[in-house]
């Protein structure tokens, strides 16, 4: 006689959350801070580490950027555009707009200097990498 196991699609709730997260996320394991929805490509060269973010639409002085303890934090908002007096709106969506995104820097750039860059909506950070520290050789004086 053949038993039947009853399929129940939602599971326990810890398989839920988990089946969410891991089709949500492609299956990526999280690590490090990492909170918003603006994306970002990081890349590293022997002296500076190069953050770029997608922010078409928005001028230099609707963007904030801070560095604060490793913490990258962007933020751009558009505050209003302008209506005209002539037309009749059926839909106004482009009032308002926010795009942020926070994350950890990998290393030590805690108080870096950065070099800030807009352009054809792309916001280009290039931030210096210190020199890693390298062993030396200490020398002992003779007595």
């Amino acid at each position: 006689m053949a038993s039947f196991v009853r399929y129940d699609p939602f599971g326990p709730p810890n398989d839920l959350v988990e089946r969410f997260f891991n089709r949500a996320l492609g299956s990526k394991e999280l690590t490090g801070f990492d909170e918003g929805a603006l994306g970002v490509d990081i890349s590293e060269t022997d002296n500076e580490l190069v953050v770029r973010a997608s922010l078409p639409g928005f001028s230099e002085d609707e963007i904030d950027v801070e560095l604060h303890q490793g913490v990258l934090s962007i933020k751009a908002e558009h505050r209003s555009s302008e209506a005209n007096e002539e037309e009749r709106y059926h839909r106004r969506e482009r009032r308002w707009s926010t795009l942020s995104r926070r994350l950890a820097l990998p290393g030590m750039l805690h108080d870096a200097n950065v070099n800030a860059e807009l352009r054809n909506g792309v916001l280009t950070l290039r931030i210096p990498v210190p020199a890693k520290a390298k062993p030396r050789q200490i020398k002992i004086a003779a007595a």
